[in-house]
């Protein structure tokens, strides 16, 4: 069975959670009678890659992010017409392009919709107006549409009358083993102590709360790592002006090397998770895995995702009423994610889709 896979920056996962989703659906996941083809843009990636992980690379020359996201897209389902037995498309950047598409190909459609980009507040209306009619077009033309978390799934049925697959995310990936001295010497790199301290990792946005965590936690003494991309715009480097002097709160740039991001994250004493849009975030699940106390924003996403058996706040308060709480335990959230997000589960999940479309081809 072939499978194109459309809509990341490519492979070897350097980006974003669709490109960790494809790394993991393939190599040990992929089954033998699934070949998997990943369309990658040739702008981002080493375009001399011509195989990876048992899968052949195409490449198309435009960005995959950005103002080409769109035609890079399209372009690749362009490409992807002819020669597959399903095509998959992550994310609905590319699907006002749909109704053109089910009429040049004959493969099955799949999309993964993601997390309601249309919503996303970084966006201007007119590009929240062209992703809410992509959406449209991607739930309407595809023959099976996947919603990564049951409040995605009640949207799109409550939205658009039809069913869709709920396969959720994986984070096992971020298990790792590295020797004592290692994360000592970056704990005291970083000027932590073991188990005392809280954790954020995220994109400094407004829809991720990033403002109201840094408010509650420079009311309190206790002490945040906060990492994310603190120059991304004239909002995150106020946000960073405001709060780097606060002595409990070190503001962190993007960490890249895995290693210090595993380092920091598993030896914290608290993950404080604010994403508020985007379904199963990726970040949410990695962290359960950790089997630290997560106290996440209370949306419909963040409870689907961690079974409502987490922490929640709504509120500044909130957040440092249950920073102050000495009952927090976080090994019922590791116990959940390996029954529920396990990379070899959501790769299984796939491929059970792919045979139901084709028939058991």
């Amino acid at each position: 069975m072939k499978v194109a896979v459309i809509g990341t920056q490519g492979v070897p996962a350097s980006y974003g959670g669709f490109e960790s989703l494809v790394e993991n659906l393939l190599g040990a996941n992929c089954p033998e009678d699934v070949e998997y083809t990943v369309f990658c843009s040739k702008k981002d990636m080493d375009p001399s890659l011509s195989e990876y992980k048992g899968a052949k690379l195409r490449y198309v020359p435009l960005h995959a992010n950005g103002a080409q996201s769109m035609p890079y897209d399209m372009l690749s389902l362009c490409k992807a017409a002819h020669g597959y037995d399903v095509v998959l498309v992550l994310g609905v950047s590319g699907c006002l392009f749909m109704p053109v598409f089910v009429r040049i190909t004959r493969s099955k459609i799949i999309v993964n919709i993601d997390g309601l980009e249309h919503r996303r507040d970084k966006w201007s209306r007119f590009a929240k107006w062209i992703l809410r009619h992509s959406e449209a077009m991607a739930v309407r033309y595809a023959d099976a549409v996947v919603a990564d978390n049951k409040g995605i799934q009640d949207y799109v049925s409550e939205t658009y009358g039809r069913p869709s697959e709920l396969i959720a995310y994986g984070g096992d990936h971020v298990r790792k083993k590295l020797s004592e001295e290692f994360c000592r010497s970056t704990l005291r790199r970083y000027g932590l102590e073991r188990g005392n301290y809280a954790i954020t990792v995220c994109r400094i946005e407004p829809e991720n709360n990033s403002h109201h965590i840094l408010e509650a936690f420079s009311h309190t003494d206790h002490p945040l790592i906060f990492i994310g991309n603190w120059n991304h715009s004239d909002w995150s480097r106020q946000l960073k002006e405001r709060y780097q002097d606060f002595p409990n709160i070190r503001l962190v740039d993007a960490v890249y090397d895995l290693d210090i991001l595993y380092a920091l994250r598993s030896n914290a004493g608290i993950y404080v998770h604010g994403h508020s849009a985007g379904g199963t975030n990726p970040s949410l699940v990695e962290a359960m895995f950790f089997g630290i106390p997560i106290i996440a924003f209370d949306c419909v996403y963040n409870r689907e995702t961690t079974f409502n058996r987490a922490d929640y706040f709504k509120e500044e308060k909130e957040l440092r009423s249950l920073l102050d709480r000495d009952d927090l335990n976080g090994a019922e959230m590791r116990e959940l994610a390996k029954s529920h997000y396990t990379w070899s589960r959501i790769a299984g999940q796939y491929v059970g889709l792919y045979r139901r479309l084709c028939g058991d081809k």
